[in-house]
């Protein structure tokens, strides 16, 4: 069974869902999306397995987001992604896939909706 987690080892949120995973025997694979970003069509895939939009997964505080103007209702989603793998900063985290699901588990207590038994 393959967990993987998109991680930042500098986002509180990330640390505290990876723990939870490790509290329950679960050492996933742990992808560092700064360095290791995403195709795109993983992106979309991350994203739309979760549930979300992606103006839902892109990280708004982030300063590029306003130096980029991705503010602005008439960015496309396309537009956003193509943001977001140029910055990957601007992926909002952590997504987690296990074979029950995908979520952006923010809170890290939203990956307990799709951790095995």
């Amino acid at each position: 069974m393959t967990i993987k987690i998109y991680f930042n080892p500098q986002c509180s949120m990330a640390r505290g869902t990876l723990a939870l995973l490790r509290e329950a025997g679960i050492e996933p694979e742990i992808i560092e999306y700064l360095s290791d970003t995403p195709s795109r069509a993983t992106l979309s895939k991350l994203i739309a397995d979760a549930g979300l939009g992606v103006r839902d997964a892109i990280r708004a505080k982030e300063p590029v987001y306003a130096e980029l103007g991705l503010g602005d209702p008439a960015v496309t989603d396309a537009q956003l992604l193509d943001a977001m793998l140029a910055h990957p900063v601007l992926i909002n985290r952590p997504f987690v896939v296990t074979p029950l699901g995908t979520r952006l588990c923010r809170p890290p207590e939203t990956l307990k909706e799709i951790l095995p038994a």
